[in-house]
């Protein structure tokens, strides 16, 4: 039987293949065959998620701090203690995250291109801060860095106070970010054409040329998002500081940690004026990392 003969037909004679086919209503096989609900119904979810877990929190911290009134917001923000908190969080966190990017590079690097014994345990410990709880990391580079420990001793001897310093917060700061960068970086070193390296070779380039007109331009936007990932983790950072920072009040305090102090003293609006000051803080930071990488990817179309 050929498909003409079970073709529908009219009274001018069989209805061409191509003519029933336009006449079918187009399906959409990713709708009608799709495991997850509606449009609608996931975006209801998804707001009412977002509502609850992100945009009511947020409102309620930029309303809180305005019961003590214009002035009262700005004379907590304004305290010496208050400002040199947030100093210091964003200071280190800033200067962490720059030291993780070449950290992260090399160690990526490292994992990505060569074979050597124990790689799938050094690959693994790189997770190690994400799954190691924050006041135990704290307690073990503690231990590590104090005038008693053993790095802490070596690094007394040439005149360096690690623990109970910013040395040792900014320390803390760069073993709970590095990961971040490291693991943005390590699909992209994955997937990066090797033969582009070769060809940059064979026209002469060296291995600093290759590295900074190769392999970096590529690796850019994920360095970017990595290193950014990073920074709003120190800057968020608490139990892994809180014990090797030594909380001197103007010195080796942190912000989290000058929250936590004026929710015990019950200054709810204190405290929550500080955490409006580093959501803005962040926010505009993210901002300008937003724009940084649409440049770089614009750039890179160009």
């Amino acid at each position: 039987m050929t498909d003409q003969a079970i073709l529908p037909s009219s009274p001018l004679g069989p209805v061409p293949a191509g003519a029933v086919a336009a006449t079918r209503p187009r399906r959409r096989p990713w709708v009608e065959h799709s495991i997850l609900p509606g449009f609608g119904v996931s975006l209801g979810i998804t707001l009412a998620y977002l509502g609850a877990i992100v945009v009511l929190p947020l409102i309620a911290l930029a309303i809180r701090p305005w019961e003590l009134g214009p002035a009262g917001v700005w004379h907590a923000l304004a305290a010496p203690r208050v400002a040199a908190a947030l100093r210091l969080s964003f200071g280190l966190s800033a200067l962490a995250a720059l030291l993780n990017a070449p950290l992260g590079i090399l160690l990526a690097w490292t994992l990505t291109r060569y074979d050597f014994p124990g790689r799938r345990i050094m690959d693994a410990l790189v997770d190690l801060p994400f799954a190691l709880p924050t006041a135990v990391a704290g307690i073990a580079l503690t231990a590590l860095y104090a005038p008693t420990g053993p790095l802490g001793a070596l690094a007394a001897k040439v005149g360096l106070k690690t623990a109970f310093s910013p040395l040792g917060i900014f320390i803390a700061l760069v073993f709970i970010g590095l990961p971040f960068v490291v693991r943005s970086l390590q699909p992209v070193l994955q997937e990066l054409d090797r033969e582009v390296e070769e060809a940059a070779t064979t026209l002469g380039a060296n291995s600093i040329q290759r590295a900074v007109m190769v392999i970096l331009p590529a690796l850019a936007p994920s360095l970017i998002s990595g290193v950014s990932l990073a920074f709003a983790r120190a800057v968020g950072e608490y139990g892994s500081v809180v014990f090797i920072a030594g909380n001197l009040p103007g010195k080796t305090e942190i912000a989290p940690l000058l929250i936590v102090i004026k929710l015990e003293q019950y200054d709810y609006a204190g405290a929550a004026a500080i955490g409006m000051a580093m959501v803005a803080i962040s926010f505009g930071s993210l901002i300008l990392i937003n724009l940084a990488q649409l440049f770089l990817a614009r750039r890179g179309k160009a």
